[in-house]
């Protein structure tokens, strides 16, 4: 008898329906045969499966099966074609009714007593399942929080395969999952975070994170060690903007595909926070591997990329890093499959500005020779920095500062003139689905919104000429100020607002 069951894949961060056909033959030679492109996971559900149907009380005939994962063109990975497969058994076996089966999706892996456990993915699959226009999708209980994020299909949580196949003959059923409402509230997860107002010093590098969190712009901090670079840019997720439904589901479903979301937060609120070591290769930076899986510019989507000590990062690694910041995706081709993530990202750099740290410090000496500097301003090339929008220098902080009493401005305040900056910037994308901040926009949109007034222009033109600035630096250098003048609630980009985010930009290629 041939029974049929279907399946989801998830292919980058979409979801790909599957056939699982199970056919089963009771005069031939035992055996149980898997075939459409498995990988050493889906191989190893043969004995998962047998022994699940076994201890949950039913039948496993010793008898020939032959499962067959279509399209067969496609590689199929995981354990999420457990539940699938054992469900096709049991179909083509008399032991699950056939009708029951059409218009459903199953998913999830089996442990060897039959429960069912959790599997990645889950939330991509269902939207899939949705435009699909199937009706229910049985998931592991324990993700059904995160499927039930997608609308209009009902989400069966499964915690044993005996439980299902009892909801299956209506002896038992299963109710749907019952959906809450979305939690549009501002996280409190900020609340552990360092506040603005416990760093001492350092304001005008606080007014360029503000600046920079209020329009999605790269940051580069160059400062000798200790003087709180680190500090600093740990403190900037307390002052983003809160995450709309629409990115907060975007970034949800990209660590569902990683298998990084918490159980306990079905859908992030709180906008990424990467911070991978410098050993990190060019795969596990920007994704990758044989089947490739998102990077840390991709987790960090919406959210901020801080790569600490950047010169000690390998300069291949780095260079990477062009192509996702200028087009916010990186597409990544392999022999049988070419896939693209999202990575609209902002990026956090931290450096000392040579070996010992001290070149420049007014306090210490600097123990490098001038070709030891020039060698580690070097490791970053001209094309990466100039990508980067402000960059700004971290001195040392005066002893007085630091034990001055008094608080600055907290990041609750600071956040709520980025809350209103990004309204102005909502206000006037309202029709561009695909901008979020002013860093996203291109030439068009700049020649839109980014027109400065007569004063403007003349000092832009004087800029451009005494700093031989490039195209893409004028280009940003508009971004920049349009986000200073949203800060300043202005309509139009003045003269103040162009000085300042000239100002940002190095005067030379390498510090």
């Amino acid at each position: 008898m041939l029974a049929t069951v279907y399946s989801c894949a998830v292919v980058g961060l979409d979801g790909e329906i599957i056939q699982v056909e199970v056919d089963f033959s009771p005069h031939a030679m035992p055996a149980f045969t898997v075939v459409g492109l498995p990988d050493a996971a889906v191989q190893e559900s043969r004995e998962r499966v047998r022994a699940a149907i076994r201890n949950s009380g039913l039948q496993f005939p010793n008898k020939r099966f032959t499962v067959n994962l279509a399209p067969a063109s496609l590689r199929k990975e995981g354990p999420a074609y457990d539940l699938p497969m054992a469900i096709g058994v049991l179909a083509a076996t008399d032991q699950a009714p056939l009708d029951r089966l059409a218009g459903a999706i199953f998913v999830g892996e089996l442990s060897l007593d039959g429960s069912v456990r959790h599997v990645s993915g889950t939330l991509p699959i269902v939207h899939r399942a949705w435009q699909e226009g199937y009706e229910c999708v049985y998931v592991p209980a324990e993700d059904a929080p995160q499927a039930a994020l997608v609308p209009d299909i009902d989400i069966v949580p499964i915690s044993s395969l005996g439980s299902l196949v009892e909801h299956l003959y209506d002896l038992q059923p299963i109710p749907p999952y019952v959906r809450k409402p979305v939690d549009t509230s501002v996280p409190t997860d900020l609340d552990g975070l360092t506040d603005f107002a416990d760093i001492k010093g350092q304001e005008h590098v606080k007014r360029a994170l503000e600046v920079s969190a209020a329009g999605s712009h790269n940051v580069l901090m160059v400062g000798p060690p200790g003087v709180g670079k680190t500090l600093l840019a740990r403190a900037l997720p307390a002052i983003l903007p809160t995450m709309s439904l629409d990115e907060a589901l975007e970034v949800t479903r990209i660590y569902s595909v990683a298998d990084l979301l918490p159980h306990d937060k079905p859908l992030i609120r709180v906008r990424p926070y990467r911070a991978p070591h410098h050993t990190i290769s060019e795969a596990g930076l920007v994704g990758g591997g044989s089947w490739p899986r998102p990077g840390e510019v991709s987790l960090a989507h919406r959210g901020v990329l801080f790569l600490d000590e950047l010169p000690e990062f390998g300069q291949h690694t780095l260079e990477v890093l062009r192509q996702p910041i200028e087009d916010k995706h990186v597409t990544i081709s392999r022999a049988r499959v070419t896939l693209s993530f999202p990575a609209n990202f902002m990026m956090v750099g931290a450096m000392n500005p040579c070996p010992c740290g001290f070149y420049g410090d007014p306090v210490r000496e600097c123990t490098c020779s001038p070709s030891a500097v020039r060698r580690y301003q070097q490791r970053l090339s001209g094309p990466l920095l100039d990508r980067i929008d402000i960059h700004i220098d971290v001195p040392r902080v005066d002893y007085d500062k630091l034990t001055d009493d008094r608080r600055g401005e907290s990041s609750a305040a600071v956040r709520a003139r980025i809350e209103e900056a990004r309204d102005r910037q909502r206000a006037r994308f309202k029709d561009e689905p695909r901008l979020q901040a002013n860093a996203d926009m291109g030439p068009s949109e700049i020649r839109r919104y980014c027109q400065p007034d007569a004063a403007g222009q003349q000092l832009l033109n004087t800029t451009l000429r005494q700093m031989q600035l490039s195209a893409r630096a004028y280009h940003r250098i508009l971004k920049l100020s349009r986000t200073i003048a949203d800060l300043a609630a202005c309509d139009t980009i003045q003269v103040v607002h162009l000085a300042e985010a000239i100002q940002y930009r190095p005067r030379k290629v390498v510090y």
